[in-house]
């Protein structure tokens, strides 16, 4: 089985280098949707900090790399299809050290701030893409360090540990797509 992890900060294009793996016949496992389900279970509203909520919860719960064995879990139901899984977003470093105990690589997606800004403005997906530069920033800066518990969110200690760095910083997909097939190729 092989497993992948990747993290990256907001609006990177996770997603993308997701359905890159998902066409090359990975299961592309969502554990933001994995959260979106349960908030919707207790009958919570979709936001951010809930959701970081839920997940820590989870983590003191089953355990830190728990978002990635419900992932690994889906595949498991259905090996026969695919070469392995792919799980996004990881923003927890005992998610990012699941991935590491399992064999797996934990690919990291970056691009300069101002443009991850413009990017999720335009995608429109939900009222929480709709805030200030100055806001964006500040969130991204909670979800960036632990506050002092091992369960809550640290995106830069995930980024130490990633196996693969690619920045996209590309005005186009069709040139990312091409970074993407030219970082992964070694992992195919």
């Amino acid at each position: 089985m092989k497993v992948i992890g990747i993290g990256g900060t907001n609006g990177s294009g996770k997603d993308t280098v997701s359905k890159f793996l998902a066409e090359n016949n990975y299961l592309f496992v969502s554990v933001s949707d994995l959260l979106r389900d349960e908030a919707e279970k207790r009958g919570l509203p979709l936001e951010r900090e809930i959701l970081r909520s839920i997940s820590a919860e989870w983590r003191r719960e089953f355990g830190l790399g728990v978002l990635v064995d419900r992932a690994v879990e889906l595949y498991k139901k259905q090996s026969d299809k695919y070469v392995g899984v792919v799980a996004t977003p990881m923003r927890n470093v005992g998610e990012a050290k699941r991935i590491h105990e399992l064999g797996g690589k934990l690919i990291w997606v970056d691009a300069d701030p101002k443009i991850r800004y413009n990017r999720i403005r335009s995608r429109n997906r939900s009222a929480e893409d709709d805030k200030s530069y100055e806001q964006f920033l500040q969130e991204e800066q909670d979800e960036m360090h632990q506050a002092g518990d091992e369960a809550t969110l640290n995106s830069a200690g995930v980024k130490e540990i990633s196996d693969i760095f690619i920045q996209n910083d590309f005005d186009d997909i069709q040139s990312f797509e091409q970074e993407i097939k030219q970082k992964l190729k070694e992992i195919l």
